[in-house]
């Protein structure tokens, strides 16, 4: 089954090894989708984040984990229980991979996992004119917020590749206001993300509207809001964040995530203002 790979590959058309790697490591996401779908986890569980923002919605640059909100909170939820199952579907396409859960600290509900496949041998079954570095690896993380916030919403989403399935998802909404919680509130000063506002700026292009309800929601959970909320209030708050934002660090995260760096061009913080808005 892997002459469905190279195609993929040879149609990506890649120009360095560098982004040959990108293209693989999608391809092991979308297979481990797959596998997750086969095994009934999105009976329990939604996908959000960057990547199902690029697989799902057409988001323009490439993402590296997977991640995943449960429906409803079970902070003793395990990813273990589905680890054969997105291991045995690479392996059906010919991708040697291993699942690997990360050891929970008491103090996170983050259930993680890393899928961990050897480039060497994922760049034969491409038939690949790059070579990848000797002894590297392809890993995708795989994140569940196992401590579900509510007020999200969810739609089904149909997948053609590699084969028809369904997978569930945060709408539109309910992913701009996470991803705008991931923006402004893990600390613009110490762990710049250009992503996140390369993700913002799309969002804003297309003309998507945040789901307030859940981002409020998300702010009072993480223990960056008390009092009266609203848009408005927001919209102060957020503006005061960019002024701590170095441009330049966002721009070296982003940069090898995109196939053109002039897209970052224009980036400065008078642009993220007016991003904010024109939430």
């Amino acid at each position: 089954m892997s002459e469905i790979i190279k195609q993929r590959v040879r149609q990506a058309n890649a120009k360095s090894s560098e982004q040959e790697t990108m293209v693989l490591r999608e391809i092991v996401q979308e297979i481990a989708l797959l596998g997750l779908w086969r095994s009934k986890f999105f009976e329990h569980a939604a996908f959000y984040g960057g990547t199902a923002l690029r697989i799902l919605y057409g988001l323009d640059r490439f993402s590296e984990d997977l991640d995943f909100t449960l429906l409803k909170k079970d902070t003793k939820f395990e990813i273990t229980r589905y680890a054969g199952a997105i291991q045995q579907e690479l392996e059906s396409y010919d991708i040697e991979a291993s699942v690997e859960r990360k050891a929970k600290s008491i103090r996170t509900p983050i259930e993680s996992a890393f899928v961990k496949a050897n480039s060497q041998i994922c760049f034969l079954v491409a038939a690949s004119k790059f070579k990848p570095q000797k002894g590297s690896l392809i890993k995708v993380k795989i994140e569940i917020d196992t401590d579900a916030v509510p007020g999200f919403q969810t739609e089904a989403k149909q997948f053609f590749w590699p084969q028809p399935f369904s997978v569930l998802t945060c709408d539109l909404t309910s992913l701009f206001s996470g991803k705008i919680h991931a923006t402004f509130c893990r600390g613009l000063r110490n762990n710049v993300k250009g992503r996140d506002w390369y993700d913002v700026l799309w969002y804003i292009g297309q003309k998507v509207k945040p789901n307030w309800l859940y981002l409020e929601k998300k702010v009072r959970d993480s223990g960056h809001w008390e009092g009266e909320f609203s848009p408005e209030l927001f919209r102060i708050w957020a503006k005061c964040q960019v002024e701590q934002l170095d441009i330049g660090a966002a721009k070296r995260d982003i940069e090898r995530f995109i196939i053109d760096p002039r897209r970052l061009d224009a980036w400065s913080k008078e642009l993220f203002q007016a991003a904010i808005d024109a939430f």
